[in-house]
């Protein structure tokens, strides 16, 4: 199952164990039984501290096995092949068994151990989704923590029934007891707050409690982070507020063109902006959004974040990193159908479309991208474009029009998303040449249609165009002084991550210099 180098680097992961793990297989006669208990006793032959058993009797999913310490029976559990994302997940998963300490924050982990609820998770994930990890990971160390709590991550590629009876139609998808929880990435922090009901309310009575900063940065994407570190270096007093670090970043998957990165992920990159963060004295507020800004009354005050959670945070100067988010395509049917056919991630929700017809929207990069990933797993793919051509890179276009099973329709405008009450069944488009009405039979559609700024909150405060865009000049500065813009979210051209992190050096040194230059009030 696992190739020498795979061994080699587990083997170096587990002797980091300090206490035993045990693996208990629930199985069948299947193959897929049989691969998983290749896996498993491959393992186990490892590390002294691993060890393997069956108990078939179990009332489980076959295959699945639990991982544990001898003598209980709690524990994160995996139903189907933890390879592909997944891998690092049951890594992960071995090394929290056995006493390596987690990298989250303190706080978050006692949080975690006096939840008091039964709480019963199951995660559906697919082999090849990015965002499946951080979701499986986040539920498993919960698992770990506190005995009350389970979680089993099922390969919806192997549980092909429970997807279709559950009407799962993109992952990672969450339930907990029995009952829809949560559909896309989540951080541990989100979902920690989401079953903890008073969660907010500590934590607006925490943030309230907090001194001025001299800078304090909304939005922990590249921006964000290059913002943070840049504004820590100088010595003054930073924070980083944030609903989940790397923000967009986390939704990539290859990533080839950050300067000295020959090749990486979405999340890997997030991971490292994090780590190194980490290296300096930043407050970082995670899991937190911004939901209204107050500009300073006079120059040289103190400026205002209002928090969802109702907390308030003061600064002296203020740098709105807040990035961006996919554009919808508002149509009747749209949001009823989310996660029920409408998705935004071909990587993560593909697998799930096998042998079916589905359309993309959109005909730039990311659309045709798509469509050309899809159509080696789906039966057909039809491309709608709105405008008269497609706008992706000329090798890309060349690319999708030579796949046998890929339609490209121009001049498409969408008109409604339909189904049954459960799940999409088509799609309805105008042909805006001729005004002709089309429906198009898919299971499944795929928009790519580019980023809308995530500044709606920002409303009667500083200056937009009417994009949403926020007004920045060449040092960031926005139209009230002190408060400065970086990255996607402002009127900067072309959104690249690599310019995002310029951008938010830039305004990093921008708000030092106003700092510096200006007598503080208040």
């Amino acid at each position: 199952m696992l190739d020498t180098t795979m061994k080699n680097q587990l083997k170096a992961y587990l002797e980091k164990l300090t206490k035993p793990v045990e693996l208990i297989a629930t199985l069948d006669d299947s193959a897929k039984s049989a691969e998983i208990k290749a896996l498993l006793t491959e393992i186990a032959e490892l590390s002294e501290k691993v060890t393997f058993r069956e108990d078939n009797t179990l009332p489980e999913r076959k295959p699945s096995f639990l991982i544990t310490n001898p003598g209980n029976t709690t524990g994160p559990r995996f139903a189907g092949s933890p390879l592909g994302h997944e891998f690092t997940s049951l890594v992960l998963a071995l090394l929290q068994t056995g006493g390596h300490p987690s990298k989250e924050t303190q706080a978050l982990l006692d949080q975690i151990r006096q939840l008091d609820d039964d709480l019963h998770f199951e995660t559906y994930y697919s082999l090849s989704c990015h965002n499946c990890p951080d979701v499986v990971q986040a539920l498993n160390l919960m698992a770990i923590l506190n005995p009350r709590i389970s979680h089993t991550a099922i390969d919806g590629g192997v549980f092909q029934s429970e997807i279709q009876d559950r009407n799962v139609m993109g992952v990672p998808a969450v339930f907990l007891n029995g009952k829809e929880f949560g559909q896309g990435r989540m951080s541990l922090a989100e979902i920690v707050s989401k079953v903890d009901v008073n969660a907010d309310k500590r934590a607006a009575e925490e943030l309230n409690k907090r001194d001025a900063y001299d800078v304090l940065i909304v939005g922990s994407g590249p921006a964000g982070a290059a913002a943070a570190i840049y504004s820590a270096r100088k010595g003054i007093r930073t924070a980083l507020l944030g609903e989940r670090f790397g923000g967009q970043v986390l939704d990539t998957v290859d990533i080839e063109n950050y300067i000295s990165v020959p090749k990486t992920e979405g999340s890997k990159l997030a991971g490292a902006l994090k780590a190194h963060v980490s290296e300096y004295a930043i407050d970082v507020i995670d899991s937190q959004s911004a939901s209204k800004l107050i500009p300073a009354s006079v120059e040289g005050g103190l400026h205002t974040i209002k928090t969802a959670s109702g907390a308030e945070l003061k600064s002296r100067s203020i740098i709105v990193a807040t990035g961006a988010r996919w554009r919808n395509m508002n149509v009747p049917g749209e949001e009823q159908y989310r996660t029920r056919g409408v998705t935004y991630c071909p990587h993560c929700d593909g697998p799930l479309y096998k042998g079916k017809r589905v359309a993309v929207i959109g005909g730039g990069n990311s659309g045709v991208e798509a469509a050309i990933d899809l159509a080696g797993i789906v039966e057909h793919v039809t491309l709608l474009e709105f405008a008269p051509a497609m706008k992706a890179d000329a090798v890309l276009q060349e690319k999708v029009r030579s796949l046998q099973n890929v339609d490209i329709i121009l001049n498409a405008q969408t008109l409604e998303v339909k189904g049954d009450g459960s799940k999409l069944t088509s799609l309805e488009y105008k042909n805006r040449v001729n005004d002709t009405v089309h429906q198009l039979d898919v299971a499944g559609i795929f928009v790519q249609i580019g980023l809308l700024p995530n500044t709606t909150w920002l409303d009667g405060t500083i200056e937009r165009n009417q994009m949403g865009e926020i007004m920045i000049d060449a040092k960031c500065e926005t139209s009230v002084k002190g408060i400065f813009a970086a990255g996607d979210c402002t009127t900067v051209p072309y959104k690249q991550i690599i310019i995002a992190s310029g951008e938010g050096a830039k305004a990093s040194l921008s708000a030092f210099d106003y700092l510096i230059r200006t007598q503080p009030v208040g």
